[in-house]
């Protein structure tokens, strides 16, 4: 824990700093989905999920599917599903232990953002299953989210990273994935087999 003079340890200090929010910050947050956000969770391809096990431990995984892969059960409900992955399931885990979690989906393009907090279950299996079906896949389980709390969340964040600009993107600036396969993963190809097994080939495998 770091011992700088300048460390913030109260909720006063915090507030002090920060100020406090806005009429319409504080107030903006819901117990249930709006039309719009119904509609935002029909066009949303992708969310982080947010969790932490009973001593605190926290945990972030990607989720993303065709626009609309989280379903609507109604209007203080969500699903959504699992697709095959390398089968850690450190969130899933969490759940088990700590219910609680958070999300925030993401539509391709646009700044703002919808965040969702909620408790959560696993289910192997349900009727709307089938409906979650791509390319082939029915998913193995679900989480259904029963929402506590939904708003949307302003512009600031993507426009500072430009996020969305494409002659801002750098995606050769750090270590490509075979290369980090090969360093932290412990895997004995070569960097070239790697590089093929990650090419456009390795796309056609993701709903397996």
């Amino acid at each position: 824990m770091s011992s700088s003079p300048h460390r913030i340890t109260t909720p006063e200090q915090l507030r002090a700093l920060l100020g406090e929010p806005t009429p319409a910050a504080a107030g903006k947050t819901r117990t249930s989905l709006h039309p719009y956000d119904r509609a935002w969770l029909a066009a949303s391809t992708f969310c982080l999920v947010a969790t932490s096990n009973a001593d605190g431990s926290c945990d972030v995984s990607p989720k993303g599917d065709p626009a609309g892969f989280t379903m609507v059960l109604d209007d203080t409900t969500i699903a959504i599903p699992e697709r095959p992955g390398n089968r850690r399931a450190d969130g899933f885990f969490n759940i088990l232990s700590n219910p609680q979690l958070g999300l925030l989906y993401v539509i391709p393009g646009r700044t703002d953002t919808l965040r969702i907090n909620g408790h959560a279950e696993l289910v192997s299996d349900a009727p709307f299953f089938d409906d979650m079906v791509v390319k082939g896949h029915r998913p193995q389980l679900a989480v259904i989210v029963s929402i506590d709390e939904v708003f949307h969340h302003c512009s600031k964040a993507f426009l500072r990273s430009a996020l969305w600009k494409p002659e801002t993107w750098l995606p050769g600036a750090a270590p490509s994935r075979p290369q980090l396969v090969r360093t932290f993963e412990g895997s004995q190809k070569s960097i070239a087999e790697l590089e093929a097994y990650y090419g456009p080939g390795y796309e056609e495998g993701i709903y397996r």
